[in-house]
């Protein structure tokens, strides 16, 4: 039987050191692109993939992002009382996006380590990996995609996008070959985690989005920590590729580093201009500036 993809985790308990002073008492998760705080993206994301469990893993200081997707009574109770159903509609939707679990990262010891944190909560099933610094504007969700291509695959499947020049080097690179069926999918053969440029095997690199096996789990037990006693999730799926098929997908969207200042401000622009109530205003705001 195959298959199906039920849940999603959100890696979430990092301290956001690339966004201080912000970050220093503010979860980086929660910040607010256009009026969405970041890691609601990625639920609603996940949400329209077909996830119903989102299984956040957080850490000291981020109980906010538990506020934001509860229930706030009094919140509710006011807007009912002032008869704002609009913004009633927005505050109760957020809380009945999905079934959200929370689980605890005590030391942030590596995207791989977070992952593992979900691993009683996911159970022998595959699952989604959202990373919310990762921003991905899409005419149809880039979990969705990547989950219609599980479909056809059953395997696991690391999102990606071509990196041209010296910018690989910042990334996880994928060696790949074509696949014939669908010309998004890429069978990875090898993995190289930040190559210098001249030394990549292609331009094709993994950016935060992620369709696991529950093998996975099993791998990141298996490996060795590596520098700051790290468990690398890239290290994990290399090990996996000796077990089962990896593919790379090729996604239909452009992606946003908002986990980066200039990402985040060259984001916040853009979901501004698109934004269905504040984007005419805002625009013409834009063309005020001297060139």
């Amino acid at each position: 039987m195959p298959m199906k993809i039920r849940k999603a985790v959100f890696p979430a308990a990092g301290m956001g050191t690339r966004f201080l002073p912000a970050t220093k008492a503010t979860p980086k998760e929660m910040l607010c692109l256009v009026d969405k705080p970041l890691i609601q993206y990625g639920v609603e994301e996940a949400v329209a993939a077909g996830c119903t469990e989102i299984i956040i893993v957080t850490g000291r200081g981020k109980t906010t992002m538990e506020d934001h997707f509860d229930k706030s009574a009094e919140l509710e109770a006011s807007l009912a009382a002032k008869n704002k159903t609009a913004l009633l509609e927005i505050a109760r939707s957020v809380s009945k996006l999905a079934k959200i679990i929370y689980v605890r990262q005590p030391e942030a010891l590596g995207l791989g380590h977070a992952v593992l944190m979900a691993k009683e909560v996911v159970g022998n099933e595959p699952f989604c990996v959202l990373l919310p610094d990762d921003i991905v504007d899409a005419t149809v969700p880039c979990m969705k995609q990547m989950v219609e291509a599980f479909n056809e695959t059953q395997s696991t499947i690391l999102g990606s996008e071509v990196v041209e020049g010296a910018a690989i080097s910042a990334y996880g690179c994928l060696a790949v070959k074509p696949v014939a069926s669908n010309p998004r999918l890429l069978e990875v053969t090898d993995m190289v985690e930040k190559p210098k440029a001249e030394e990549a095997p292609s331009q094709n690199a993994i950016i935060g989005r992620y369709i696991l096996t529950p093998r996975i789990f099993e791998m990141i037990e298996g490996i060795t920590p590596g520098a700051g006693g790290e468990l690398q999730l890239t290290d994990a799926i290399k090990a996996l590729m000796q077990h089962e098929k990896v593919y790379g997908y090729s996604y239909e969207g452009k992606r946003h580093d908002a986990g980066d200042k200039l990402g985040f401000l060259k984001a916040t622009v853009e979901f501004g201009l698109k934004h269905p109530q504040l984007g005419a205003g805002f625009r013409e705001f834009l063309k005020s500036f001297p060139v």
